[in-house]
Protein backbone atom coordinates (compact mmCIF):
# COMPACT_ATOMS: atom_id res chain seq x y z
CA UNK A 1 0.00 0.00 0.00
CA UNK A 2 1.60 3.37 -0.81
CA UNK A 3 1.69 5.82 2.25
CA UNK A 4 0.24 9.50 1.71
CA UNK A 5 1.30 12.35 3.37
CA UNK A 6 -0.49 15.54 2.82
CA UNK A 7 0.48 19.48 3.50
CA UNK A 8 -0.25 22.43 2.90
CA UNK A 9 -3.10 23.61 5.00
CA UNK A 10 -3.41 26.53 7.05
CA UNK A 11 -5.99 30.13 7.04
CA UNK A 12 -7.32 32.24 4.26
CA UNK A 13 -8.99 34.89 3.75
CA UNK A 14 -12.25 34.54 1.21
CA UNK A 15 -11.37 34.88 -2.04
CA UNK A 16 -7.53 33.70 -1.32
CA UNK A 17 -5.66 30.73 -2.50
CA UNK A 18 -3.87 27.58 -0.88
CA UNK A 19 -1.72 24.53 -2.62
CA UNK A 20 -2.22 21.10 -0.99
CA UNK A 21 0.64 18.89 -1.50
CA UNK A 22 0.07 14.73 -1.43
CA UNK A 23 3.54 13.13 -1.25
CA UNK A 24 3.79 9.31 -1.75
CA UNK A 25 5.91 7.07 -0.31
CA UNK A 26 6.53 2.66 -1.47
CA UNK A 27 4.54 3.25 -4.28
CA UNK A 28 4.21 5.34 -7.67
CA UNK A 29 1.23 7.45 -8.36
CA UNK A 30 1.43 6.63 -11.95
CA UNK A 31 -0.29 2.90 -10.95
CA UNK A 32 -3.13 4.92 -8.67
CA UNK A 33 -6.01 7.14 -9.06
CA UNK A 34 -5.00 9.73 -6.42
CA UNK A 35 -7.92 11.56 -5.02
CA UNK A 36 -8.46 14.48 -2.93
CA UNK A 37 -11.61 14.36 -0.54
CA UNK A 38 -12.92 16.76 2.78
CA UNK A 39 -14.70 16.88 5.24
CA UNK A 40 -16.55 19.47 7.33
CA UNK A 41 -17.29 19.59 10.66
CA UNK A 42 -20.81 17.62 11.26
CA UNK A 43 -20.90 16.64 7.58
CA UNK A 44 -20.35 13.63 5.71
CA UNK A 45 -16.87 13.51 3.57
CA UNK A 46 -17.08 14.80 -0.18
CA UNK A 47 -15.00 13.83 -2.68
CA UNK A 48 -13.12 16.95 -4.63
CA UNK A 49 -10.92 16.35 -7.26
CA UNK A 50 -8.94 13.56 -8.98
CA UNK A 51 -6.30 12.59 -11.24
CA UNK A 52 -5.29 9.12 -13.14
CA UNK A 53 -1.77 7.99 -12.91
CA UNK A 54 -2.20 6.24 -16.08
CA UNK A 55 -4.38 8.36 -18.05
CA UNK A 56 -3.86 11.50 -16.50
CA UNK A 57 -7.92 11.62 -16.39
CA UNK A 58 -9.07 14.84 -14.03
CA UNK A 59 -11.92 15.07 -12.62
CA UNK A 60 -13.49 17.94 -9.73
CA UNK A 61 -16.91 18.35 -7.72
CA UNK A 62 -19.45 20.50 -9.48
CA UNK A 63 -18.55 23.02 -6.17
CA UNK A 64 -14.97 22.86 -6.90
CA UNK A 65 -15.07 23.18 -10.52
CA UNK A 66 -13.23 25.76 -12.29
CA UNK A 67 -11.57 27.22 -8.89
CA UNK A 68 -9.55 23.83 -8.21
CA UNK A 69 -7.21 22.56 -9.80
CA UNK A 70 -5.60 19.32 -9.42
CA UNK A 71 -2.02 18.16 -11.09
CA UNK A 72 1.19 16.24 -10.04
CA UNK A 73 4.79 16.68 -10.09
CA UNK A 74 6.55 12.75 -11.44
CA UNK A 75 9.82 13.17 -10.57
CA UNK A 76 8.40 14.36 -6.44
CA UNK A 77 5.89 11.74 -6.98
CA UNK A 78 3.54 14.40 -5.13
CA UNK A 79 0.22 15.74 -5.96
CA UNK A 80 -1.23 18.68 -5.46
CA UNK A 81 -4.46 20.70 -5.58
CA UNK A 82 -4.43 24.49 -6.54
CA UNK A 83 -7.19 26.11 -4.73
CA UNK A 84 -8.03 29.54 -5.65
CA UNK A 85 -11.36 31.20 -4.95
CA UNK A 86 -11.66 30.12 -1.69
CA UNK A 87 -14.57 30.35 0.16
CA UNK A 88 -16.11 29.73 3.96
CA UNK A 89 -17.50 26.78 2.38
CA UNK A 90 -14.49 25.37 1.47
CA UNK A 91 -13.50 25.04 5.03
CA UNK A 92 -12.86 21.48 5.91
CA UNK A 93 -9.97 18.50 6.83
CA UNK A 94 -8.82 17.91 3.31
CA UNK A 95 -7.62 14.18 2.80
CA UNK A 96 -5.28 12.72 0.15
CA UNK A 97 -6.27 8.90 -1.30
CA UNK A 98 -5.16 6.51 -3.65
CA UNK A 99 -7.27 4.09 -5.44
CA UNK A 100 -4.65 1.45 -7.37
CA UNK A 101 -5.29 1.27 -11.10
CA UNK A 102 -8.40 2.93 -11.14
CA UNK A 103 -8.88 5.57 -13.84
CA UNK A 104 -12.22 7.32 -12.29
CA UNK A 105 -14.15 6.63 -9.09
CA UNK A 106 -15.48 9.34 -6.51
CA UNK A 107 -16.59 6.40 -3.97
CA UNK A 108 -14.37 6.85 -1.11
CA UNK A 109 -14.13 2.71 -0.55
CA UNK A 110 -12.32 2.32 -4.16
CA UNK A 111 -9.35 4.41 -2.09
CA UNK A 112 -7.78 1.88 0.23
CA UNK A 113 -4.64 4.28 1.09
CA UNK A 114 -5.02 7.69 3.36
CA UNK A 115 -3.26 10.57 4.39
CA UNK A 116 -3.63 11.90 7.50
CA UNK A 117 -5.44 14.80 6.85
CA UNK A 118 -4.54 18.97 6.34
CA UNK A 119 -7.17 21.58 7.57
CA UNK A 120 -7.95 24.58 5.43
CA UNK A 121 -9.94 26.77 7.28
CA UNK A 122 -11.62 30.16 4.80
CA UNK A 123 -12.37 33.03 7.15
CA UNK A 124 -12.29 36.88 7.55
Amino acid sequence: QVRLMESGGGLVHPGGSLRLSCAASGGSFSDYLVGWFRQAPGKEREFVSSLAGGSGRTNHASSVAGRFTISRDNTKNTVFLQMNSLKPEDTAVYYCAAAWKFDYSEYEGDFKSWGQGTQVTVSS
